[in-house]
């Protein structure tokens, strides 16, 4: 039984390490990496607060424990 609680008990240790939010830095340096493999070469991205969204359809990414949100903007050239 104690070998039972010991497994569970890392199980979920585990599963909360896995899950630990990004930080903002972090999260916007992958999206940008993904965008520049599609060869976008004029955008914008910003870390706002949530109150400074005002289209969700431009949110790529949430990080700090959904405190702040990456936004993404395509650049007309």
């Amino acid at each position: 039984m104690k070998r039972f609680a010991l497994a569970v008990f890392c199980g979920a240790l585990a599963t909360s390490a896995m899950a630990a939010p990004k930080p903002c830095e972090e999260l916007k340096a992958e999206i940008e990496a993904k965008i520049q493999a599609n060869n976008v070469s004029s955008y914008t991205l910003e870390i706002v607060s949530n109150d400074e969204v005002h289209d969700q359809n431009m949110v790529v990414g949430t990080c700090e424990n959904g405190t702040k949100k990456i936004i993404y903007q395509k650049n007309d050239n």
